[in-house]
């Protein structure tokens, strides 16, 4: 039960945070962010993804306007997580897998981020072609989620609201 109770007290810590100091996040640690989403399971282990670190310039200009929210201006780093659909696993109907396989690993890299005491927001609202142009992305590459990454502004966790437990559980016998 302690691995259970560790994970859980980073599942509790994770939230989507929306305001950040202005401490830089050093490369290396990003880096150990990234490397959880390494090890993330994808379908049949293809891993179509790549992830793209923006932390200054023209580009994160670029990034930021792509959501056109103010407080993403604010995030020290932008980790955009790329799709490839060309690599992923499609099901024997042609489901595409990219969308599920970018999800898991976005939350492993929230999740190791929470860990480390950073704080991290899946952004999937933005104009994804603009984003595509911006990063130079080939043919079948599609930017799936912003992850804005720093350290939080302040230290103080906001409440979880969430359906009560029985609320999402359907048993069968």
């Amino acid at each position: 039960m302690s691995a259970y109770n560790d994970f859980m007290t980073i599942a509790t810590q994770r939230y989507s945070c929306r305001s950040y100091s202005d401490r830089r996040v050093e490369r290396d640690v990003i880096s150990l962010v990234i490397d959880a989403a390494r090890l993330a399971p994808s379908a049949t282990n293809r891993q179509p993804w790549t992830f793209h670190i923006v932390d200054g310039g023209d580009l994160k200009r670029e990034i930021t306007a792509c959501y056109g929210r103010e407080w993403i201006l604010e995030a020290p780093a932008l980790i955009i997580a790329v799709g490839d659909h060309n690599a992923a696993w499609h099901r024997g109907d042609g489901k595409d897998h990219t969308d599920i396989d970018i999800a898991i690993a976005v939350e492993h890299i929230c999740l190791a981020a929470a860990t480390l005491g950073l704080g991290t927001c899946w952004v999937c609202n933005f104009d994804a072609a603009r984003c595509a142009r911006a990063l130079g992305l080939k043919e079948g590459e599609e930017p799936i989620a912003i992850i804005p990454i720093g350290y939080p502004q302040n230290s103080n966790l906001p409440e979880k609201k969430r359906k009560p437990l029985d609320d999402i559980i359907k048993w069968h016998d």
